[in-house]
C-alpha cells in the first residue's frame, strides 16, 4: 500500500520545520530509551501559506593543483556535506538540499570525481580512497573544519572513508543506503569473481531511478525532477567512460569494516538511514553498519534505493527528529570542543566556529539565504522507525 493516506497511532507526518538556530540541545531522554521509535514525532498539517525556498548556487572551483571541482552551496550555520550516489551529482538534491538550508545547516553538496562538474580521476585512480582522498582536498580548500558527512549510495562509503581518517574533525556521519556493511562487501567479492552480477545490480539501480519520477501521482514533482535529472543524463550519454572509473573503484575497493571499525574506535556518531525495500543495497547492510559503530538506525518503510530523490520531504524531516537527539547532541558536544559558549549558538556563531578564519566557502554562498516562492509545504511521503544506539 502507498504511504500516502496512511497513519501510525494517528500521528501525521510533519514538514521540515521553518529555520531554526543552528543547533538545540538533544532530548536526555533519547539516550535511555531501548525500544524503536516510529516517527515521526510531530504533528502538522500541509499548508497553502507562501515559503521561503532557498536557492543553491553552483560552482565549478579549482584546487591548488588544478584539480576542477563541482560544488553547490547555500545557508548558514554547521556545515552539512552532502556526497551523491553513483552516476548521479550533487545539485540533483537541490530540492532536499534547499529544506535543510532553511533549518540552519550551511549546506555544501560536492560532485564526485568523474560526476557532474567535477574533473575525473588520473588513469591510476581505480580506489574508493583515492575519490575519498579527493573529497578531503576539496574539503580542506574550502576551508571548512568541522562538519556533519552525509553520503548516499556511493557517498555514503566515501563520507564513511574519510570520517575514519578525521574522526576529530567530524561532527557525525549520514549513511543513506550506503554501500557499506558485512553484506555488501561480500557481494563486492562475489562481483570480483563473476562481474556480470555487478552488471545486474547496476540495472536494478537503474529500474529504482526510473521509479522516482512520479510521472502520474504528482506530475508538478516530476516536472521538477525531470529538470533536474537531464543535465545529468545527457553529461552521461556524452561521456559515457566516465562512470567506467567509479564502477571499477567498487571492485577494487577494501572491505568497509575497516572504516567503520575506526568510527567505532573513535566514537564518532553514526546515522545509518535506508529503505527496507532497497534491493541493489540490502538493509541488512545499515543493520550490520550499527552494529560495528554502535550507531543509530532509521528504516524508511516501503522506500527503495533512492527514496531521498523520490520525496524531497523526508529526509529533512528524520534530520529534524534526530536533531532533537542524538544528532543534536552530537552537534552540541562537537561546537562546545571547538569553543563554543552556549549550548545555543545562532547559526553564525556556529558556522565561525566550524570553519577556518578566510574559508573559501564564504565566497561561495550567495548573500541571500532564500527566495520567497508561492507554494505548500508537504508531510513526507514515508513513514520510518529509530532505533536508538544500543550501549
Amino acid at each position: 500500500m502507498d504511504n500516502e493516506g496512511r497513519t501510525r497511532h494517528d500521528i501525521e507526518h510533519a514538514p521540515a520545520p521553518a529555520r531554526r538556530p543552528a543547533v538545540r540541545q538533544g532530548r536526555s531522554q533519547m539516550s535511555h530509551i531501548v525500544e524503536p521509535i516510529p516517527g515521526p514525532v510531530r504533528d502538522a498539517p500541509e499548508t497553502s501559506r507562501t515559503v521561503a525556498a532557498p536557492r543553491l548556487a553552483r560552482h565549478q572551483i579549482r584546487l591548488a593543483d588544478g584539480h576542477l571541482v563541482g560544488v553547490s552551496v547555500a545557508g548558514e550555520g554547521i556545515p552539512l556535506v552532502v556526497v551523491h550516489g553513483f552516476s548521479a551529482e550533487g545539485f540533483l538534491y537541490a530540492q532536499t538540499l534547499s529544506r535543510l538550508v532553511a533549518m540552519g545547516f550551511k549546506v555544501i553538496a560536492i560532485d564526485t570525481a568523474g560526476h557532474g562538474n567535477t574533473q575525473g580521476l588520473p588513469a591510476d585512480g581505480h580506489s574508493l580512497s583515492d575519490y575519498s582522498e579527493l573529497l578531503g582536498r576539496i574539503i580542506d580548500e574550502l576551508g571548512i573544519k568541522h562538519c556533519i558527512l552525509a553520503g548516499h549510495s556511493m557517498g555514503g562509503r566515501l563520507v564513511a572513508n574519510l570520517a575514519a581518517q578525521r574522526p576529530d574533525r567530524t561532527i557525525a556521519v549520514l549513511l543513506i543506503d550506503a554501500i557499506v556493511g558485512d553484506t555488501w562487501d561480500k557481494m563486492v567479492y562475489l562481483f570480483r569473481v563473476a562481474p556480470p552480477l555487478l552488471a545486474g545490480v547496476s540495472a536494478a539501480l537503474v529500474v529504482d531511478s526510473l521509479g522516482v519520477i512520479p510521472l502520474f501521482r504528482d506530475p508538478k514533482q516530476a516536472a521538477k525532477l525531470l529538470r533536474l535529472v537531464t543535465p545529468t543524463l545527457a553529461g552521461h550519454v556524452v561521456r559515457p567512460w566516465r562512470l567506467a572509473g567509479p564502477m571499477v573503484s567498487i571492485l577494487r575497493s577494501r572491505s568497509s569494516r575497516y572504516a567503520l571499525n575506526e568510527l567505532s574506535h573513535h566514537h564518532v556518531p553514526v546515522f545509518a538511514l535506508h529503505g527496507d525495500h532497497d534491493l541493489p543495497v540490502p538493509l541488512r547492510t545499515a543493520r550490520e553498519t550499527v552494529d560495528r559503530t554502535g550507531g543509530t538506525l532509521v528504516t524508511i518503510e516501503s522506500a527503495g534505493h533512492s527514496w531521498m530523490l523520490r520525496d524531497p520531504e523526508t529526509f529533512p524531516a528524520i534530520v529534524a527528529e534526530l536533531m532533537e537527539g542524538p544528532l543534536g547532541e552530537a552537534c552540541v558536544t562537537a561546537l562546545r570542543r571547538a569553543g563554543a559558549r552556549s549550548d545555543h549558538p545562532t547559526p553564525a556563531e556556529a558556522e565561525k566556529l566550524c570553519l577556518w578564519r578566510g574559508a573559501r566557502i564564504r565566497t561561495l554562498t550567495p548573500l541571500d539565504h532564500g527566495v520567497v516562492t508561492s507554494g505548500k509545504h508537504r508531510r513526507p511521503r514515508y513513514h520510518w522507525t529509530i532505533e536508538p544506539a544500543h550501549a
